[in-house]
Formats: structure tokens, sequence, C-alpha cells
């Protein structure tokens, strides 16, 4: 069955992409302990996924040391984590690629192992998230009770984004993306279960939508909107996020608001991705975010979250979507714009090596024309 919706070109913003088969951010914990630096491998497989003209996103990278919550995740706060980006991108302009950086802040997602001087992670409101976190050691513990920012603070992390969106510049990315999805701090500002304040950043929705709009600004200042995205989940339930009765009504609001900026893109996940969280069956009949959210949004429009090459052709076809992100797919096939355009059978993603470790299940899945000279 033919994938060709998916390889015509397609431009969003200042990004002329050949094709709209998108590699979807993925957290592989594969940072240098200690500094979060990307690893000399990590070039090595963005360039293995890289192709002419094609869009890669990167795992997430934390924006300031208060920002992470998992172990050895690569941040873009500091000169060698820069120069660490640097081997990436130049890797991946070779192949003629395209590659922007995700900018990242985890908020109430985190351990005190994690943060400066042992203390507790920030967030909105001390609201504290079902589950377990991880720990820096690797091991698990209960999410504690988050301190609440302070004005000055929730200002000053506005800043963090900016001089991470700067360091992205300094790195050679093509643009940003702001992680606004997931759970994480963006999502934390713009949910009523994880925002309680009552000050100009809380209480209606309009002031709780105020910080995800700053942070977006901040990155405007330094990309221009043309090269700058936004991802987000609004039917998501991961970290404790979202089970809203209506998420439609409660997202529409910041995306009209972001559709007023013209962005790069907006990229959206789909409702059905949540079986990664519960572990359930993947729900085929789950509502379509990018239908939903199509309407409303006049510019270029990212969707993610369990597609095939025909479903992916489907959405576009539609027009409910201008491109598709693979995740577990793209981990599994370096090659996988060359594989969905040929009708290719695709390497199965094997989980146990989708976090930590080294370029196993990382760098040595084969490609196309591996397996064809071998045959």
């Amino acid at each position: 069955m033919s994938t060709a919706a998916l390889f015509t070109p397609v431009r969003l913003g200042d990004l002329e992409l050949a094709h709209r088969v998108v590699m979807a951010p993925l957290t592989r914990m594969r940072a240098q302990p200690g500094g979060n630096v990307p690893p000399a491998l990590a070039a090595e497989y963005y360039r293995q996924r890289a192709s002419a003209g094609g869009l890669l996103i990167t795992e997430a990278a934390q924006v300031s040391r208060t920002g992470q919550g998992y172990p050895t995740t690569p941040g873009i706060h500091s000169a060698e984590q820069v120069a660490g980006w640097r081997a990436v991108t130049d890797a991946v302009h070779a192949r003629g690629g395209l590659i922007v950086l995700q900018l990242w802040h985890v908020g109430r997602v985190s351990h005190p192992s994690f943060q400066p001087d042992g203390g507790l992670p920030v967030a909105p409101s001390p609201v504290r998230p079902a589950g377990q976190s991880f720990t820096a050691d690797g091991g698990f513990a209960p999410f504690p009770t988050p301190r609440p920012l302070e004005l000055t603070e929730i200002k000053a992390m506005v800043d963090d984004y900016r001089a991470g969106a700067a360091n992205a510049l300094a790195a050679g990315f093509d643009g940003v993306e702001v992680h606004g999805a997931n759970g994480y701090l963006p999502q934390q500002f713009l949910e009523e279960r994880s925002n309680r304040r009552t000050d100009e950043y809380g209480g209606d929705q309009a002031r709780r939508n105020r910080f995800v709009l700053e942070v977006v600004d901040a990155a405007v200042e330094v990309w221009g909107a043309a090269r700058v995205g936004i991802r987000l989940s609004p039917y998501g339930i991961a970290n404790d996020s979202g089970q809203h009765g209506d998420p439609v009504a409660v997202y529409l609001p910041i995306v009209r608001a972001l559709a007023e900026r013209d962005l790069a893109y907006l990229h959206l996940i789909e409702a059905r991705a949540n079986s990664a969280v519960t572990g359930a069956p993947v729900d085929t009949d789950a509502p379509s975010a990018a239908a939903a959210f199509r309407p409303h949004w006049p510019g270029r429009l990212i969707t993610a979250g369990g597609f095939t090459g025909p479903s992916a052709r489907d959405v576009v076809e539609r027009g409910d979507a201008d491109a598709v992100a693979f995740g577990r797919a793209f981990i599994a096939n370096p090659d996988l714009p060359a594989r969905l355009a040929r009708g290719a059978e695709l390497n199965v993603p094997d989980r146990s090596t989708f976090y930590r470790g080294d370029h196993t299940g990382y760098t040595d899945y084969p490609v196309l024309a591996d397996l064809e000279r071998s045959a």
C-alpha cells in the first residue's frame, strides 16, 4: 500500500522538509554521568537517523539543574553540554538532515537526589504527583511534595528557557521545541489539578496559560517564531497529568493563543499513546488530538502516537496533520523513512535497551542497505 503522501515536501516555518516522517523526541538516558553531556555515541545515533531534508527532534534536554528528573539525561545549560550537542548537529547536517532541540523542565516530576543541595523539586503548587520518581542512582522512591515557585523564581525559570534556547542556537540546531507535554512543568502550570495558584500564574485558564506563553515568547526572542515549535498532550495522563472531562475545552485557549504567534509547528501527542503509560492495549477508538485541534490551528501540525506507515499516510491525506512523528519505530529503524517509502519490513524494538546502557539497542540496529549486502 502506497505511503506517497508522506514523501512530499512541506515547510514548517523556516524549516524546509523533503518528507513528512519526523523523528519524535525519545528519552534514552545515555548522557555522561555527572555533567549530563551528550556522549560521543549520540552523534552516531542521530547521524544514523538523519535523512536529506528530514526532521529529527532530540530527546528532551533540561534547561537547568532543577529541571532534571531522570538519570543521565542531557542538559542544555553548560558549555560542555553545548559542545556535546554541537557534535550531534554537525553529524546530522553532514547527512543533509534538520534537527531541533526539545527544551525541558520536569518540575514536580523529580526527586531531591537530582536537585541542587538535595532540595525539593519545584512546581506551580505543592501538589504531590501520584506514583514514584526515579532517583539519581537509578532506583525509585515516592514522589515528594514539591516546593511552589515564588514569583521571582518563575521569572528566573523563563530566563532559563531563554538561555537554553540561546545555547541550542550556539550548538548549531535548526530550531527548538518547547516540551509542554507529559506532565512536565509547562503542563503543570496549564492544568488545574497541579496549579492551585491564585496569583498571576493561576486561577482561571488564561492565567494558568501565562507561563507557557512566556516560555514560548522567550524562545521566539532567540530564534524567531518560524523556528520554534511546541509539544502538547491534551489527552495525556503521563506523570499524573490530564484526566480532564473535556480536554478540548481545557486546551483550546492555549492553542488559540499559540496560534497568534505563528510558530513553526504545533506537535500533538495522540490519546492512544496513553497505552504506553497504562500498559493497556492500544485504544483504537480513542479521540484524535489532531482532528480535534486542526480546525483551531492555522499553521503546521505534527501528530505522534502509535502510527504505522498507512495510518500516517491517512492522517496526512485527510489534512488532520502535516507531518507524523514516529518514536519506537525510529529507535529500531535508523532508516525508517526509506523503509516506509519502500514498504519494507521494520525491525522490532527491544524495550529492554530503551534506557541507559551502551551502544546495544542504540546504534546497532541494522539498516536495509546492510541487510541487502549480506543477503
